[in-house]
């Protein structure tokens, strides 16, 4: 599940990640908002916090995440800003050290109990 994090600074984009992410959420939640911001012209702030029930991608949604990031975001890799990653699971961290230097933008990992810091840092 994707949702969209609400009462952000006005600069920053907000989703919480939960449970098993579906391709039509990725679709209908995710790309639409995100693309819009790179579109504008945003030098894009973006928080994402990942919920310890969150296993992982469904395949299609790993699919359009790739795609993504292979496509739009790499046209748009220097309005990439920053990206704050808010999460306790140790496969998130694992997985961020792993393509952390992939990732456009200055990227960096809070924990779940950071998040008014993670917040913070992106609206300053």
């Amino acid at each position: 599940m994707i949702e969209v994090l609400p009462d952000l600074p006005e600069t920053v984009l907000g989703f919480r990640f939960a449970g098993s992410v579906t391709r039509e959420e990725y679709r209908t939640v995710f790309l639409p908002r995100t693309r819009a911001a790179l579109k504008e012209g945003w030098r894009v702030r973006l928080l994402v916090v990942v919920d310890d029930d969150c296993g992982w991608f469904q395949p299609g949604a790993f699919w359009e995440d790739l795609k993504f990031g292979l496509g739009t975001a790499l046209r748009h890799h220097s309005l990439w800003e920053r990206i704050a990653l808010v999460a306790d699971a140790e496969w998130v961290t694992r997985a961020l050290t792993v393509f952390g230097r992939t990732i456009p933008g200055e990227v960096r990992h809070f924990p779940r109990s950071d998040l008014a810091a993670a917040t913070d840092w992106l609206a300053g």
